[in-house]
């Protein structure tokens, strides 16, 4: 049990440090050097730091004492500890790791681009050990907590905005800082859904059949992937019938496509995204 537990939290550690090191480089190498506006608390301490100077990472603990006051009770102690482990990890790389590191100063769509895309890798690791950065993060996952079905990348976008605006107006004071601010927000929640939700993206076939056990006996023999047959009745003729569903990748949707059409022409075929599939097969959780 011991060892377990420790196995547990050396992945944490290591997804916090693997996380923070991407989160700073995105937000202090590539856009500090840029003056970008960035959602979150960390673009409030970014604000500080282009105007007065002061580290991005001490702020964002000084910031997140507040926000962890209103959300500590939704949010529960267990989560409350793991995200405070993550918030010291991620601020100590952010003012002692990333200024060692160059910054970058060319192109700056190249620059946001590199920032959305690190910055959203870096809080998929954290938030996929069930932890967080603070700040934004702490109200995302207490709205999540009331409202589970919306996305998390979604609620971050939306939050964010309200930092980028303010962000452009006092640091950059042009248009186009807002327009990339803009992306980079976009590009996080993309990189931070894709991530979470993504890892194990497939197709799912419903097939409308008479020949259900012929059809999933072929998706088996050609290409391995189990099925399961459902009942079904038809809403205008009343008429039973089998449902075929069998999830697969999405390179081998094409060729199941082509096999079910050869078994029974006459079958009705819908075929979906699955942006997660969990199972034997796929991705274990």
């Amino acid at each position: 049990m011991k060892t377990e537990k420790a196995r547990k939290l050396t992945a944490d550690i290591f997804s916090d440090i693997a996380g923070g090191l991407l989160i700073a480089v995105g937000v202090y190498n590539f856009a500090s050097e840029a003056q970008f506006p960035l959602p979150g608390v960390s673009g409030i301490a970014l604000i500080f730091y282009q105007m007065f100077g002061l580290p991005i990472g001490a702020m964002t603990v000084l910031l997140n004492i507040p926000i962890v006051l209103c959300t500590f009770r939704i949010l529960g102690k267990r989560f409350f500890l793991r995200s405070v482990k993550s918030i010291l990890i991620t601020s100590f790389i952010m003012d002692a790791v990333a200024p060692r590191l160059p910054l970058y100063a060319s192109d700056r769509f190249l620059a946001a681009l590199c920032c959305g895309v690190l910055s959203g890798a870096g809080y998929a690791l954290i938030f996929m050990r069930d932890s967080s950065t603070g700040g934004m993060d702490f109200i995302t996952m207490a709205i999540r907590t009331k409202k589970p079905h919306l996305s998390v990348g979604n609620i971050i976008f939306v939050l964010d905005l309200a930092v980028i605006v303010p962000g452009a107006v006092l640091v950059a004071r042009d248009a186009e800082s807002l327009i990339y601010g803009v992306i980079i927000a976009w590009l996080i929640s993309v990189v931070t859904d894709r991530l979470m939700y993504g890892i194990s993206r497939g197709k799912v076939a419903l097939i409308v059949t008479k020949k259900s056990t012929d059809i999933c006996r072929c998706i088996d023999d050609a290409f391995g992937r189990g099925s399961t047959i459902l009942k079904g009745q038809g809403s205008y003729t009343g008429e039973n019938r089998d449902v075929v569903m069998c999830a697969c990748s999405r390179k081998q949707m094409y060729g199941i496509r082509k096999l079910i059409k050869q078994a029974d022409p006459q079958s009705f075929l819908v075929i979906m995204d699955s942006s997660d599939v969990v199972g034997e097969g796929f991705l274990r959780e």
